[in-house]
């Protein structure tokens, strides 16, 4: 990933990681598509924003904006863990929350900031032949520069501070490491 500078004053956000078993047993990531505005518009991220004055603290503020964004109540979510903090360019400090949910019976998403709710596999992340890494230039960097990155979905690529979030944290959920 390039290493861009980061910011000196960064700005608290936080996002909700949020895992659940499905019918057979197997471990799912949920994550959302942004809607295809913005900066980030059309990448893959697990719910989350600013902190606001409101906020007790970045927890809440994860628990929060996954309700706002995927309507996941905060009582259907048990967190296990405040993950390391992520720093990106864009001027935000992420802090991550690992947290088991119990899965709706239905997605419901804020369509003016989401195109689509993901279930992803964590055998999938896990598995090598999709993960990859390829030399993108995109708008606003100096040059092209090797990315790593998983394929989801529909050739989905999962980049970014959302990769750097999640890549240490399969091989833990893979080997038990909390109870899911």
């Amino acid at each position: 990933m390039p290493d861009f500078p980061i910011p000196k004053n960064l700005r608290d956000s936080a996002v909700l990681v949020p895992i659940f078993r499905d019918a057979q047993g197997e471990l799912q990531v949920v994550m959302v598509r942004r809607a295809a505005f913005g900066v980030h518009g059309g990448q893959l991220a697990f719910p989350g924003g600013k902190h606001e004055p409101t906020d007790t603290n970045l927890q809440a503020t994860a628990l929060r904006e996954a309700f706002e964004e995927v309507h996941l109540p905060p009582t259907d979510v048990e967190v296990l863990a405040a993950l390391p903090t992520v720093d990106v360019p864009s001027g935000f400090r992420i802090a991550p929350f690992l947290g088991r949910i119990r899965r709706p019976a239905a997605w419901q998403w804020q369509t003016s900031e989401i195109d689509e709710v993901l279930e992803i596999p964590l055998r999938h992340l896990a598995d090598a032949a999709n993960h990859t890494e390829e030399t993108w230039q995109l708008a606003g960097w100096p040059s092209p520069y090797r990315v790593p990155f998983y394929r989801v979905g529909s050739n989905y690529p999962l980049w970014g501070a959302s990769y750097r979030i999640i890549q240490p944290l399969i091989p833990r959920l893979l080997a038990g490491e909390w109870e899911v």
